[in-house]
Formats: structure tokens, C-alpha cells, sequence
């Protein structure tokens, strides 16, 4: 069971970590909201695994009010 759990631990750093990196770009475009956010995960070899966060950068601003 530690095992499980080292790597249940593992795939959620990784996991945050993408989300993090994917916030700083989002942040460096100028946005400051992120829509439609997908997770992917790829096998590159034996032991070896990409994981992927992307969505929409978006800037959001507070409607105006009619006059």
C-alpha cells in the first residue's frame, strides 16, 4: 500500500505542477482566467510520463453598466 500511495502522492504533485505552469503562461499573455482546462497524460518510455495542462487564456472584465 505505501507504494500506492507514493505514487497516488507523485501523480498529484505532477498533476499541480502542470496546473502551476499553465497558470504562468496564462499570466504572461496577459489573462487572468483559464477555461476549458484538460489534463493529459503520455507514456514517452518504460517508467516515463508526460503530463500536460492547457486551456483557454482568457481576459476577463467586469461588464459595463447601460447608460
Amino acid at each position: 500500500m505505501d507504494r500506492v500511495r507514493l505514487l497516488t502522492d507523485l501523480c498529484e504533485q505532477t498533476r499541480a505542477e502542470a496546473f502551476s505552469i499553465a497558470i504562468d503562461h496564462a499570466k504572461a499573455l496577459g489573462a487572468n482566467a483559464l477555461v476549458a482546462i484538460r489534463y493529459d497524460a503520455t507514456e514517452i518510455m518504460s517508467g516515463v510520463s508526460e503530463v500536460l495542462c492547457y486551456g483557454t487564456a482568457l481576459r476577463v472584465v467586469p461588464k459595463r453598466a447601460a447608460v
